[in-house]
């Protein structure tokens, strides 16, 4: 006979009546804007009360590849504390949407291979797994899951567990979490963009439990994709004011889904048009048209630096931009598009006119990284034309080319030199604090 567990916060964090829990989850598809048709498979999503975050945990579930057969859900312990990992010995689990299979092979394995225990007690009140149940009932159908309880626990083997199962591609992950707890409104924004940036940059030097509560989870699963040079794309973030209007006490809420790949690719991708799009209103709307208010990726809003170039009839009319992220991207395309328009001091001011004539491209900077070299030989050894951006410094003098002005100066030696000119050095100039980084650009044009 088959060992089912029955809901423990049915009624509690969502409703018990079948009809009633579906018609909710089926009212977050009508307001999910932020999701792309990438097929993901790992995502962070919220585990409150649906009321509160289950459009959040929809928007991310609903990212996962819908061909996924096994989801490992990775979920806090809040009311048992214990060594290690937890799973469970029942076989199927039960929720007033039917009852979804849970894969005792894999539960198995991670008692066999990785340590993990049987924790029946601990996992029968939690919530932070059983409220992402029903939803990946509704959204994914048929799949299997792999309940895990996370307690007292190293981030290392969450993390291998990850790299371990990723590489059958039937096989999807939710990291369950919320964010801060029970700090008022302004306190808990920006303890949350806090940890928002520590997850995209997977950086988690300085991390607190107090920033989310299955903050193991994540960390392991941003680490795997640190590993593996993927990135963490933002969906959305809220905290619980925005149901309650009490902002005085809240709950952060956020979702990424895992891009196995480069961020800046992803964005050209899917929203490249939208950049582009963006980039002409702010120049089109300084003369006589108000921009119009649009809601946006939430990815541009994670931290980003681009150059804006304009050109007229081939030629150069304005390029203006940030030589490393230091504000939300979307910000950053904002300033540099009216500065490439209107500011650039090498050309008068764009007139109403001219703005027809435009050709407009965005071009996303990677992180620089700083190059290591003995003297100049060296360092023209350690850069690749027509790939490399090049930024320069010493002392005040500082300069940028991004990598399409390989085509106009091909020749390394002239290419540094120029650089230098524009610096203000002289093309021979060299010192022990010289100083250079490289980039590599997206071009959305």
């Amino acid at each position: 006979m088959k060992k089912i567990k029955k809901p423990s916060v049915a009624n509690a964090f969502y409703s018990g009546n079948p009809a009633e829990l579906s018609a909710q989850i089926l009212s977050f598809q009508n307001d999910n804007y932020n999701n792309s048709d990438y097929k993901a498979r790992a995502v962070i999503v919220p585990h409150a009360g649906l009321i509160y975050s289950g459009r959040l945990a929809y928007e991310g579930i609903n990212q996962l590849d819908k061909d996924i057969k096994n989801i490992f859900i990775l979920g806090p312990a809040h009311k048992k504390w214990f060594d290690g990992i937890g799973v469970t010995s029942y076989d199927e689990w039960e929720t007033p949407l039917g009852n979804i299979e849970i894969n005792t092979e894999i539960t198995k394995e991670l008692i066999e291979k990785y340590g993990a225990a049987y924790q029946d007690e601990a996992l029968a009140p939690e919530h932070s797994i059983e409220i992402q149940v029903p939803i990946i009932q509704s959204v994914i159908g048929n799949v299997k899951i792999i309940p895990i309880l996370i307690a007292n626990q190293s981030t290392d083997l969450i993390t291998k567990i990850i790299q371990d199962y990723w590489a059958d591609k039937q096989n999807g992950f939710v990291i369950s979490s919320d964010l801060s707890h029970f700090l008022d409104d302004e306190e808990a924004k920006k303890l949350d963009l806090v940890t928002a940036q520590m997850i995209e940059k997977a950086d988690f030097n300085g991390v607190t439990r107090e920033q989310a509560c299955g903050i193991m989870g994540i960390i392991g699963l941003c680490n795997f994709a640190k590993q593996n040079n993927f990135s963490m794309i933002r969906v959305d973030m809220i905290n619980s004011a925005f149901v309650t209007k009490d902002v005085s006490s809240v709950v952060g809420y956020g979702t990424w889904f895992l891009y196995e790949g480069e961020k800046n690719n992803y964005i050209k991708e899917y929203y490249g048009n939208f950049i582009l799009d963006l980039a002409k209103t702010v120049i089109e709307s300084s003369f006589d048209r108000k921009p119009s208010q649009h809601r946006y990726p939430q990815v541009l809003d994670e931290y980003g630096a681009c150059f804006v170039t304009l050109e007229k009839n081939g030629r150069l009319r304005g390029c203006i931009g940030s030589m490393s992220a230091y504000q939300p991207l979307i910000i950053d395309i904002v300033h540099h598009a009216s500065d490439a328009a209107f500011k650039d001091p090498r050309f008068s001011p764009v007139t109403k006119d001219e703005v027809k004539d435009l050709s407009l491209s965005v071009s996303l900077l990677s992180t620089p990284v700083p190059i290591e070299f003995k003297d100049e030989e060296d360092l023209l050894n350690k850069i690749v034309p027509f790939e490399d951006g090049l930024i320069i410094q010493d002392g005040k003098f500082r300069s940028i080319y991004l990598p399409v002005v390989w085509e106009q100066i091909p020749e390394k030696k002239d290419f540094l030199a120029s650089l230098k000119i524009k610096a203000g050095m002289k093309p021979d100039y060299f010192s022990q604090t010289f100083t250079a980084y490289k980039f590599r650009t997206i071009y959305i044009k």
